[in-house]
């Protein structure tokens, strides 16, 4: 039987292949608004369905969570959990910054995750407790301090009546750091943090498949990923930090005191979502 990360890796290459082949071509009756800015193209449909029979050829047992909509239950212990295409406003807009998500989740632990940047050919990837690669070089997260930190981050355009708050925070990390990237792919945000690119990311609101395999790469290089309360809920809140320990300490605090009296309804309200 093929490898899990070897499977996950061959859907993430040929996804990526497809998203190219239909870069630039994207007109507007084709892009369809599931909830307020937040949208879906044949694109996104087409390649969770390419993604989904390639990983239910090599393991038809295995349970499926993908944003498009492909949910597949049963009693196996092994769920995927796939974004065919992160950053959907991006690739409407020709902007290259998108990505293939793939993440393998054993019981409720995330085991691999792969993350590929096909317009740059950028393929991370990670193994739990092996470590992980960029283009099959081991990765190391970054040690800058946090005063030296380049930090990314991403608005909260699902929960915009929390943007006061959120400027509060964004205001209070960036004048302490370095600087800060809105780049507009949470999956590549944080593969970026895992290579070293950044220093740290932090955002609210995201879905699961956003961000497990990301959070593995981070794990696996040597980084903190939390929520915003430092805790281990990040994949069912959404709400996320990742870094190396100095700076994932520094970025607690700040969501600590801006969040602190409004956070569990937030997260209650994004679970219940």
């Amino acid at each position: 039987m093929p490898e899990f990360i070897d499977v996950a890796i061959q859907a993430a290459r040929e996804a990526g292949r497809y998203l190219l082949e239909n870069r630039g071509k994207i007109s507007p009756e084709n892009i369809d608004e599931k909830a307020q800015n937040d949208f879906v193209t044949f694109v996104d449909q087409n390649s969770e369905k390419m993604i989904v029979e390639t990983i239910l050829s090599h393991f038809p047992e295995h349970k499926i969570l993908a944003e498009e909509g492909t949910r597949r239950s049963g009693e196996n212990a092994f769920r995927w959990i796939i974004d065919p295409l992160d950053g959907t406003k991006n690739f409407i807009q020709n902007i290259p910054e998108f990505s293939v998500s793939i993440a393998l989740q054993q019981n409720e632990e995330i085991i691999i995750g792969v993350v590929y940047d096909p317009v740059h050919d950028e393929l991370f990837a990670a193994e739990e407790g092996s470590g992980a690669t960029c283009n099959g070089k081991q990765m190391k997260i970054s040690t800058r301090p946090f005063s030296r930190a380049l930090i990314a981050t991403g608005f909260p355009f699902k929960f915009k009546e929390y943007l006061p708050k959120y400027l509060l925070a964004f205001e209070e990390v960036f004048l302490k750091c370095s600087g800060m990237r809105r780049m507009g792919s949470a999956a590549l945000d944080l593969s970026h943090t895992a290579l070293g690119r950044f220093e740290g990311f932090f955002e609210l609101g995201l879905s699961m498949w956003d961000i497990a395999a990301g959070s593995l790469l981070i794990q696996e290089t040597g980084g903190i990923v939390t929520d915003f309360r430092g805790e281990n809920h990040f994949l069912d809140t959404g709400f996320i930090i990742a870094g190396n320990p100095e700076v994932h300490r520094a970025l607690l605090e700040v969501t600590k005191h801006h969040f602190s009296q409004t956070i569990q309804n937030l997260e209650k309200r994004h679970h219940a979502g």
